[in-house]
């Protein structure tokens, strides 16, 4: 029994690695991409075995302004991600509280605002942003990432605020707190996992968004993922830069998904166990 036991584990643990190596993959190419020249980036069948360099990564910063699509995707996703979680944590606070005629209705009314396609709302909100004079700025951004994610952590957040127990509040009040104050003091606090897993999956949307980027901004406060789009050139793609320039774009995810990662397993697993 204890051999076969052996055996199993050993046979879960390399079909464990296996597919986490399936899912890695992609990653890992593109990384060996970004190391290569130009001409090994070209081979065909890829060459695995080569001299790596740094020089992509040098040239992104050297050739293009990419330092300052750096700053502008970090300022649009920061800040378009602190308003949709600050509204929404009010917005999902009072539903999970408060009730009232309709209230499951506009809850779903709320999150189906979020399953509307981009590209359904683009020109309202590109002829909108033109009549405000804000293409092209960082405003425009942050008002239209906030309005696409702000249904999203209200839905989100309404499930964390919900598992605390509503005795919470009620003591808050009985000694003398309004409701904002026991939002404040009690329920924030409390749902602070949520708030971070909330914020993490916002941020991760805001920093990938493409078709927004590409429709409000023209050089100014151009992000990232429509900066990669100049290594398309008429003489072919530069395939190098553009992997490395994708390492560039990952990386500050990945460290701040790291850096996060004790709260957002408390979050994802809030509730599960009482």
């Amino acid at each position: 029994m204890r051999r076969q036991r052996k055996t199993v584990d050993l046979l879960v643990e390399i079909a464990t690695g296996a597919i986490v190596l399936v899912f890695l993959f992609p990653v890992l190419y593109l990384i060996l991409t970004s190391l290569k020249t130009q001409v090994d980036a070209f081979q065909y069948p890829p060459v695995w075995v080569f001299r790596p360099t740094f020089s992509n990564y040098r040239e992104v910063f050297d050739l293009y302004p990419f330092g300052r699509f750096l700053v502008n995707s970090l300022i649009v996703a920061s800040a378009s991600t602190v308003a949709a979680v600050a509204l929404g944590a009010m917005a999902a606070y009072a539903l999970a509280r408060f009730s009232f005629r309709r209230s499951k209705d506009v809850a779903f009314w709320i999150l189906s605002i979020r399953m509307t396609p981009p590209v359904a709302a683009i020109i309202p909100i590109f002829i909108l942003m033109r009549m405000l004079g804000l293409l092209d700025s960082w405003a425009s951004l942050v008002i239209a990432y906030s309005t696409m994610n702000l249904p999203f952590a209200t839905w989100l957040l309404r499930g964390f605020f919900s598992e605390i127990p509503r005795e919470l509040d009620e003591s808050a009040l009985v000694d003398g707190c309004s409701w904002f104050s026991a939002f404040r003091r009690i329920a924030l606090p409390l749902a602070a996992p949520g708030l971070v897993v909330t914020a993490i999956f916002v941020f991760i949307f805001s920093w990938n968004e493409f078709l927004f980027a590409l429709i409000l901004t023209a050089t100014k406060a151009q992000t990232l993922p429509v900066a990669v789009t100049g290594f398309i050139r008429e003489t072919g793609i530069m395939w190098g830069h553009m992997a490395a320039a994708g390492v560039i774009i990952m990386t500050p995810m990945v460290m701040f998904s790291l850096a996060v990662q004790r709260y957002m397993v408390r979050g994802l697993t809030m509730g599960a166990i009482k």
